[in-house]
């Protein structure tokens, strides 16, 4: 893929919207060179649809009891991100499972909170992973970006960044020092992917020199 000017990023939520303030916070800063032309939530409740709103973005609902499958619930996501032409769809904290369209493919990308294959999976999300990580004795954790494939956690991972479990951790401790780590990867996950650095073989994804 070639490299892009200034990568259109549609965004998907479906509560508080923490990766997406740290995705604006990113565009603000000058550090992503991007911009969001739409803000989907699978819940109308979730904040982070007033935050975006706070920031002019442009926000739609697509709450899933109103879809009677995976496949018309997903349909309509991407017709609302086919009608805004983003060059990529990022998941923030966005917990519903998606049927991803073949134009589509290879172009939408999550971010888990934790080093994958471990502790990822259908159930495993916000303070349930920190508090599993906890549990297993895990020394390690950390934050996976992948491409996103018709499974939970399951598609071509992108980049990882891993942080120490200290002794004292707390779920909400550890959260915080994964969320930093977010913070970073997600970003720089994305300036690969508008730089045309991104090409994926099978599972696995290359990334190409500058």
């Amino acid at each position: 893929m070639p490299a892009i000017d200034r990568l259109r990023v549609a965004v998907l939520i479906s509560g508080g919207g923490t990766t997406l303030r740290n995705l604006v916070a990113q565009i603000e800063q000058g550090r992503l060179d991007a911009e969001i032309p739409l803000v989907i939530s699978s819940h109308p409740e979730a904040a982070g649809l007033e935050f975006a709103r706070q920031h002019g973005l442009r926000t739609a609902l697509f709450s899933r009891a109103e879809f009677n499958s995976t496949a018309s619930f997903s349909s309509a996501i991407f017709d609302a991100c086919r009608a805004v032409e983003p060059h990529v769809v990022a998941l923030a904290g966005f917990l519903k499972l998606l049927r991803i369209p073949p134009d589509f493919t290879n172009r939408v990308m999550n971010i888990h909170p934790a080093l994958i294959p471990a502790f990822c999976g259908r159930g495993f999300y916000g303070m349930h992973v920190h508090q599993a990580v906890l549990d297993y004795g895990a020394k390690i954790s950390g934050c996976t970006v992948h491409f996103v494939d018709d499974e939970y956690d399951h598609g071509p991972i992108i980049l990882q960044k891993a942080v120490p479990v200290l002794e004292e951790d707390t779920p909400e401790t550890l959260a915080a020092r994964v969320f930093a780590a977010e913070c970073e990867a997600y970003p720089e996950a994305l300036r690969l992917f508008a730089a045309g650095r991104l090409t994926v073989r099978g599972r696995r994804v290359h990334i190409l020199p500058a």
